[in-house]
């Protein structure tokens, strides 16, 4: 009986195969009538087996039959482990049914080597018909290669099982029998009983003096319960070391997490006299990518060459793979050079390149191309391939393009793999494609927990709230569950369409859930209040965190600055770096956009010139056009035409469309109209610039050159983007355009305006008629000017909401100064605290005063 205590349930034997079993008739090898030819052919046969010339042994066997000369057990068992050793393991069962047609007798050890065989070619049924069949013949090496058998072929109970059954039948275990049932116990469901053995081993001695138990051990520790600490201390523990537990312990570091350890590790093992191997290389590689520690990885390529190894596959793929993360600035030329270096391709090595093109961004044109090219090769993609290619696609939103590819994922067969079918999800939703994405979803046959994430924020991205949160009650329902990317995706969501009332409802429930302390988590709660007008719930969000990295300062930086506490966010900023934290491309634009907001030249003058100096930082397009808004904000139009012309590279569209909106606000229409043509030519179809042109003649009274204009889009049909505001009111988000009386409660709404005008314009409120850009009269100016979409949102908030809570108001384009004003007067009439977001910042109103300074 099997030992129970363990929960080990019994063993299920299959029925045994009777054709395999040895029979009482056949005869023994004694009996075997000798040949004169038979020692000369069965030397020859054995020579041709130990010069690796399988076939020619195959074929004096053959010959040997047809000639009637019976060969012997000796023979037939070299024949065997040849076959094995050589992974021929169709010309195994042959030899297997030339052995049986013999007529003799198997032993012992003939039988153990049939279940080694069947137990490699995955035929573990044969392999225990014929253990069961030895009956009382089995021996420990009998045993051991069963318990090897299950354990080889995901029959982890199975082999634990029989580990016991061997137990009991009195035979004490070998360091074989330890490895394998070991071997059996790397998981997380076994690995209790994998320790219970553990203890078993230590009174044996064989985990002290066998690499191959220490080696099992490691692989049970990590893989069973990413318990990397005490996988060390066997490996420490272990009196004799080769390669192979070398590579091991660096390997199991990088799968669990820990690529600076393998490193180190790798490091370690160049002062003993050990010498890398190719799989060595290839861990501590693919380590250096995971670190972007490019320096380390030039020298193991280096390595590699005088090595002779960096002509091996594995190595290639490793090198290509890390020189793509490591790249700057999207640069793939080191991946590809030594793409191109390779010898020889195989699936790995072109799945490595592309996906490489893929990671580094803009290169995803490059990345379809060599996907064709691999295809009208000989080497046919796998699901990882075609997985990256999908990406690229989605990428570059060409959808025509994913679907040619997904035709050839059919045709292979691949089509049912979730992770391809997951890509393509994927794939739709980046092309904005959220019906197909939808259905591509429903078709799989298998959905996980990141099928269900992809369509979450494929939904979130695409500004689809409700259908997000509808999937992700789905996803509970279901039994998937919910992990961090899926309230990260759901809080992106609410924030998209500035949503707090959801962003608050996901708050509480990622707290029940318990993932207020994910990293992940945190940053996204800090971006949605932010964005949706509270920041202080995202500052106190920041503080309750114990782990913050750069994107954490970040995020708290651009929202200081985004909210108008322009010096808050240059004290944070300051924290960060005292905090040891190097700042990013991203937390600079912030910080130069928290200086352009207040008008600190001197302090964005500062922290432009540091950005290289300090942090080795080299100025994007984003830090130029974010200088030039400081110094047109200031009405420093020369300056900043100057500085425009001394950039190392062509200015883009978007630094002259900032000088252009600056020449909006100052009024200076010669350099407007310079900013107009430079913007034109880089984007003819740009409609901004033609909207702020016509504006600036507007403002200007040049009633002639606003019509030329307006017929000059005409005629282009392009089409100016309409004004809109919007309010959240119990989850319910209520939109509103210029003179909008689609709203049921209407009528109630302009009462409410028609109080506030009287009211405010008794506290000295004069509506700047200079700001409507038409040519109508002046009444019909003001009569405009109150029907702008952020006042018919501020009324409808008065009326809709209690006096304790802010009003937060959000708009698509620039808050009109007459509005700006008129928002404050309502905020000191009302003495309610107005938030109004706009395209470019939040202005917090609050008893007659803004947090812009009314500077913006």
């Amino acid at each position: 009986m099997i030992n129970t205590c363990l929960g080990v349930p019994a063993k299920i034997i299959s029925p045994p195969l009777t054709s395999l079993r040895p029979s009482r008739d056949k005869i023994s090898s004694g009996e075997s009538l000798k040949h004169p030819q038979f020692e000369p052919l069965k030397n020859r046969l054995i020579r041709l087996v130990n010069g690796g010339n399988l076939d020619g042994a195959l074929s004096t066997l053959e010959f040997m039959t047809q000639k009637g000369i019976q060969a012997d057990l000796v023979t037939y068992s070299v024949l065997l482990k040849s076959c094995i050793r050589f992974r021929a393991f169709d010309r195994g069962k042959v030899v297997h049914r030339r052995f049986i047609e013999s007529g003799l007798e198997l032993d012992t050890v003939v039988l153990n080597t049939l279940i080694s065989l069947y137990s490699k070619c995955g035929e573990s049924e044969t392999a225990e018909a014929i253990f069961e069949g030895m009956g009382g013949n089995r021996d420990l090496v009998s045993w051991s290669a069963m318990i090897s058998c299950f354990a080889q072929n995901k029959q982890e109970r199975e082999a634990i099982a029989t580990f016991y059954e061997m137990l009991e039948s009195g035979h004490h275990p070998n360091q074989f029998c330890f490895s394998s049932v070991i071997q059996a116990c790397s998981n997380a469901e076994n690995a209790w009983i994998g320790r219970v053995i553990f203890g078993f081993l230590i009174k044996t001695g064989y985990f002290e003096s066998d690499v191959c138990v220490g080696c099992a051990l490691i692989d049970m520790f990590t893989k069973g319960s990413g318990d990397l600490v005490s996988a060390r201390k066997i490996f420490d523990c272990m009196p004799e070391k080769n390669v192979v537990s070398w590579t091991l312990m660096i390997t199991r570091y990088l799968h669990c997490g820990s690529p600076l350890e393998a490193t180190d590790l790798f490091l370690d093992m160049l002062l003993t006299e050990f010498e890398p191997d190719r799989f060595t290389l290839t861990s501590v590689i693919s380590a250096c990518a995971e670190l972007e520690a490019v320096e380390l990885g030039r020298q193991l390529h280096s390595r590699a060459i005088r090595t002779g190894l960096a002509s091996d596959v594995c190595v290639g793929c490793s090198l290509v793979d890390m020189y793509a993360k490591c790249a700057v600035d999207g640069s793939i030329s080191d991946s590809r050079k030594v793409f191109d270096r390779m010898p020889s391709h195989n699936v790995m090595s072109w799945t490595a390149i592309i996906t490489g093109y893929v990671q580094c961004g803009g290169r995803d044109e490059e990345a379809v191309e060599l996907f064709c090219d691999m295809i009208q090769g000989q080497i046919l993609p796998n699901h990882f391939t075609f997985a990256s290619v999908l990406k690229a696609c989605g990428n570059l939103s060409d959808p025509s393009m994913g679907e040619q590819v997904y035709a050839h994922v059919v045709k292979r067969g691949l089509g049912s793999i979730n992770f391809v079918g997951n890509s393509l999800i994927s794939m739709y939703a980046r092309s904005g494609k959220m019906e197909d994405a939808r259905k591509a979803f429903d078709i799989l046959f298998e959905k996980n927990m990141v099928s269900y994430n992809t369509l979450i924020d494929g939904y979130a991205k695409n500004l689809s709230s409700e259908e997000a949160f509808e999937l992700f009650h789905l996803s509970e329902n279901v039994g998937i569950g919910v992990n961090a990317f899926t309230f990260a995706s759901l809080l992106s969501g609410a924030a998209s369409i500035n949503a707090l009332g959801k962003g608050e409802q996901i708050h509480a429930r990622l707290l029940k859930a318990g993932f207020e302390s994910d990293q992940i988590v945190s940053n996204a709660l800090i971006s949605m209040y932010s964005r949706c007008g509270n920041i202080d719930g995202a500052y106190l969000v920041f503080n309750q965190m114990e782990d913050r990295n750069i994107i954490s300062w970040t995020s708290m930086i651009t929202g200081f600055a985004k909210h108008g506490y322009a010096r808050r966010s240059l004290e944070m900023f300051n924290e960060m770096l005292g905090a040891g934290i190097k700042p990013n491309e991203i937390t600079y634009i912030a910080v130069l956009s928290a200086c352009s907001h207040v008008g600190l030249i001197a302090d964005g003058w500062k922290h432009f010139n540091s950005m290289y100096k300090e942090h080795g930082i080299l100025p994007r397009m984003e830090h130029y056009a974010c200088m030039v808004d400081l110094l047109g904000r200031s009405g420093l139009l020369e300056e900043a035409l100057k500085f425009i012309y001394s950039m190392p590279f062509r200015a883009d569209a978007l630094v002259w469309r900032t000088l252009l909106g600056a020449c909006r606000v100052h009024r200076n229409i010669e350099l407007g109209i310079l900013a107009a043509q430079n913007i034109l030519e880089l984007d003819p179809h740009d409609p901004a610039a033609y909207i702020l042109l016509s504006n600036l003649y507007a403002s200007k009274g040049e009633w002639d050159n606003v019509a030329e204009i307006r017929k000059s889009m005409r005629k282009r049909k392009m089409i100016k983007e309409a004004g809109c505001s919007w309010i959240e009111i119990e989850n319910k988000v209520h939109k509103f355009h210029v003179g909008d009386t689609s709203h049921p409660q209407s009528r109630e709404i302009f009462e409410e305006l028609d109080r506030l005008a009287c009211k405010i314009k008794d506290m000295g409120y004069i509506p700047d008629i200079d700001l409507v850009l038409h040519d109508v009269e002046e009444e019909q100016k003001e009569q405009y000017l109150f029907q702008h979409s952020e006042k018919i949102a501020v009324a409808y908030g008065l009326i809709s909401t209690s006096k304790s809570r802010p009003i937060r108001i959000f708009k698509n384009l620039r808050v009109c100064g007459d509005c700006h004003t008129a928002m404050k007067f309502i905020s000191m009439a009302t003495g309610r605290e107005i938030i109004v977001r706009d395209s470019n910042r939040f202005h917090h109103m609050k008893d007659g005063l803004c947090s812009c300074s009314d500077y913006w």
